[in-house]
């Protein structure tokens, strides 16, 4: 498997024209100048503010007087634009391409690792170019630990991404994910790790970790029921098994829930981040307060399944599934819990990551709480505030230049001008 990834990868590498990326030497200065700066965290970008940066990191963020422009240093105008952190995508798939282009289970059970491998170097570098400069990736679908691979590749200059946080082939217990057994006549292989009781979670979690896994995720409920309704799956007991052993090495868990019961036993085990929660409750969304539990509603999911499936988005009315969406979304606004900007990418197109900020704006919140989510809040949910998220001296030199003003019109997240990774510049103005 480890030679068909190298290859895999070699070969992306190859038919984009891709080299080793450049490294920013320790000294290199770079003064950003454009017309306004928003640092992460304000509730507004400042006009006349400035950005210098000294190799791989922020050496300084303010207004221009006090910045200056040191001897020796590149200057780049960015005019018209608004200077921001490098975006973070909190769920992603890039082992997965939309399914309108070819459904799910053939994607698991009829794309080769090294099809699929060639396919998300690509798809990390939309990303890139997007302007999301991190990206948390829950869960390979099928393609093994080809995500570590992925990670290092990237890390080492080989393929252009964002910086990545990887889940590996994610958890289930035994018989409730897909392929669907029972649609086969050979027992399919499984789009995530099947483990079960106290010791095989454990085990499994710890297992996935030695692979390379950054965070632990699980399936804390799917549509496994009687007539193929969403039913809990793991154990309280399993669940809080996997976040000790997650926590012993200083890992967290995300797990994947829509159910009450699924979302409550995931929550009082002490995972840290729920996905897609459609669900949930009044109850629910004050547990989640309570226990500091970030909410990843990945609106754009479930809007781009339904038009797959022949919604006509403005011409029919709307499904009922969007509209309970849209209830449970403006329900855990109101209880105050804390948002994620994450959409399931791959579901829909890679690069195409701000269609979840835009409909996060449609159902309720404000353009700023959506920058906030995908900026300093994303930063703080994967423990790398002091990394990423903001721009502050220290952090490293993740920037975005965008025509407009993002935090008053989310459109302009898709009017990328310029892109800086580590003090690289990926996209140029």
């Amino acid at each position: 498997m480890r030679l068909v990834l190298i290859c895999s990868l070699a070969l992306a590498c190859v038919a984009q024209g891709q080299t080793a990326a450049p490294t920013t030497p320790r000294d290199t200065l770079i003064l950003l100048r454009p017309a306004a700066v928003w640092d992460g965290t304000a509730d507004a970008p400042r006009a006349g503010w400035t950005v210098l940066v000294r190799g791989d990191r922020i050496a300084a963020v303010g207004l221009a007087a006090d910045v200056g422009a040191p001897k020796g240093v590149t200057i780049v105008d960015l005019p018209g634009t608004t200077l921001i952190p490098g975006m973070i995508e909190g769920h992603s798939h890039l082992f997965l391409h939309p399914y309108n282009e070819t459904a799910w289970n053939d994607q698991v059970l009829r794309e080769p690792l090294a099809l699929r491998t060639a396919r998300a170097v690509n798809h990390a570098r939309a990303t890139l170019l997007a302007g999301f400069t991190s990206e948390r990736d829950l869960g390979t679908e099928g393609a093994g630990y080809a995500d570590v691979g992925l990670k290092q590749a990237i890390d080492q200059g080989i393929v252009p991404g964002p910086r990545l946080v990887v889940t590996t082939r994610a958890m289930l217990v035994t018989g409730s994910y897909a392929p669907r057994r029972v649609d086969f006549s050979f027992d399919p292989p499984q789009g995530a790790e099947e483990a079960d009781g106290i010791d095989g979670v454990m085990r499994v979690a710890r297992d996935q970790i030695a692979h390379g896994a950054d965070w632990v995720k699980v399936y804390a409920d799917y549509r496994w029921g009687p007539r193929g309704e969403t039913m809990p799956t793991f154990t309280e007991g399993e669940l809080r098994a996997i976040v000790e052993a997650a926590r012993s090495s200083g890992r967290a868990v995300s797990a994947h829930a829509s159910t009450p019961e699924g979302m409550r036993r995931a929550i009082v085990a002490g995972v840290e981040s729920i996905e897609h929660g459609d669900g949930g409750t009044d109850e629910t969304w004050k547990l989640m307060k309570e226990h500091n539990v970030t909410f990843c509603p990945t609106l754009a999911a479930g809007d781009a399944t339904r038009q797959y499936a022949g919604w006509k988005k403005g011409v029919d009315a709307e499904p009922a599934s969007i509209t309970a969406k849209r209830a449970s979304f403006k329900a855990a606004l109101a209880a105050g819990v804390t948002m994620c900007m994450g959409g399931d990418v791959g579901v829909y197109s890679h690069g195409d990551n701000a269609r979840e900020m835009e409909l996060m704006v449609e159902y309720g919140m404000t353009p700023l709480a959506v920058m906030k989510a995908a900026t300093s809040v994303n930063a703080r949910m994967l423990h790398w505030e002091t990394r990423v998220g903001r721009l502050a001296p220290g952090l490293l030199a993740d920037l975005v230049a965008l025509k407009g003003d993002p935090t008053k019109d989310i459109r302009a997240v898709r009017s990328v001008v310029m892109v800086m990774k580590g003090g690289v510049v990926e996209r140029k103005p």
